[in-house]
C-alpha cells in the first residue's frame, strides 16, 4: 500500500474488520512491537524517514508531530491518574511552559471536545467517566499540541451523533486553521463521506481504490467498494432485502492467489486468477484502483 498526504489534508481508509486499517496506523507510529515488524519500505515526514528512527527519537515524535487516537480510550488513559496530571504531562513532555499554562490548555482541549464542567472534570479520575466521556478526553490529549499528524483509529464509534458531529467539526477545523493532517480510520462510510478529502479502501491489506471523496463514492470501480455502498441500509429501498457482500474476508496468514476479491465478487473470471496491479489515472486527482475490471471506464 502507499499514499501521501498534504498539510491540513483529511484522508479517509476505509474497510472491513481486520483488512489491515488499524496496523497501518501503529506502522506510522512506531507501535509495531514484536513478534510484528516492518519488514520493508518507507514511512516519511516531512522528508525525515521514521523506519530507521531509533526509539528516543520515536518517542519525541509520539504526542508532539504524530498523534493517534485509540478506538479503546484505556489505551490512552492512565487509570491511577487523575485527568488533569495526564493531559499536563503530555503537554510538559514536548512543551516548556509552566504548569499553569499547561493546566490553561488542557481546559480549553476538554471545552472543545464537549465535556462540561471541564475545570471539575480534570480533577476526576477516568473510572468516574462514561466510556464516550473517556473517548473524549483522548481525543482532547491528541488535540493538545497541535501535531502535524493525527491518526484516528475509529475514535467515535462509541459516541452518540449529537457528540460525534462536534468531534468531527472540531478535527476538520483543526485541520483547516493548523495544516495537521489527519488520516481517519473507519468503516462508516457516512462519516467518510462528510469529513475526507480523499479515500483510500482497503481489503486484506491492499488498498483496492484510492481517489477524492466524491470519485469514490459516486462513481466507485471497485466491486468491493460498490459492495461497501450497496450494504449501507440507507440506499435500500423500504421493504427490500438488505443488501451484503457475500462470503467472508480471506485471512491474511493465508491468502488465495491473485485477486484477494475474486472469490467474493460477481465480476471474477480466469483473467482474477492473476494479481491485479494498482491502475493509476495520475492527471485525475491520482486515481487509482487494483482491479482487472474496473467498473467505470479506465483509459
Amino acid at each position: 500500500m502507499s499514499f501521501t498526504l498534504d498539510r491540513g489534508e483529511v484522508l479517509g481508509l476505509v474497510g472491513e474488520s481486520g483488512s489491515g486499517k488499524s496496523i497501518t496506523g501503529y506502522s506510522i507510529m512506531g507501535l509495531v512491537d514484536p513478534p510484528g515488524r516492518i519488514v520493508e519500505g518507507s514511512i516519511r515526514l516531512d522528508g525525515s524517514e521514521l523506519t530507521t528512527l531509533d526509539a528516543e527519537s520515536m518517542r519525541k515524535l509520539r504526542g508532539n508531530r504524530v498523534a493517534m487516537i485509540f478506538q479503546d480510550p484505556m489505551m490512552t488513559l492512565n487509570p491511577v491518574l487523575r485527568i488533569d496530571r495526564q493531559m499536563t504531562e503530555a503537554i510538559l513532555a514536548h512543551d516548556d511552559v509552566t504548569e499553569a499554562s499547561a493546566l490553561e490548555r488542557a481546559r480549553d482541549a476538554l471545552a472543545r471536545v464537549g465535556i462540561p464542567s471541564p475545570d471539575e472534570r480534570l480533577k476526576a479520575y477516568p473510572h468516574q467517566f462514561s466510556g464516550g466521556m473517556r473517548q473524549r478526553v483522548a481525543i482532547a490529549i491528541a488535540l493538545l499540541n497541535r501535531p502535524d499528524l493525527i491518526i484516528a483509529d475509529e475514535p467515535t464509534t462509541a459516541l452518540d451523533v449529537t457528540i460525534q458531529g462536534q468531534i468531527l467539526y472540531e478535527v476538520q477545523k483543526l485541520a483547516r486553521e493548523t495544516g495537521t493532517a489527519l488520516v481517519w480510520i473507519t468503516h462508516d462510510l457516512s462519516v467518510v463521506a462528510g469529513l475526507a478529502d480523499r479515500v483510500c479502501v482497503m481489503y486484506a491489506g491492499r488498498i483496492v481504490e484510492r481517489g477524492t471523496t466524491a470519485q469514490v463514492l459516486d462513481t466507485p470501480a471497485h466491486p468491493y467498494t460498490q459492495g461497501l455502498l450497496d450494504s449501507v441500509p440507507s440506499r435500500n429501498a423500504p421493504g427490500e432485502r438488505l443488501r451484503q457482500i457475500p462470503g467472508m474476508t480471506p485471512s491474511l496468514l493465508d491468502l488465495p492467489p491473485g485477486c484477494a476479491f475474486r472469490e467474493r465478487c460477481s465480476s471474477a473470471d480466469a483473467e482474477c486468477g492473476a494479481a491485479p496491479p494498482m491502475r493509476v489515472r495520475d492527471a485525475d486527482a491520482g486515481r487509482g484502483v487494483r482491479c482487472h475490471h474496473p467498473l467505470v471506464p479506465w483509459t
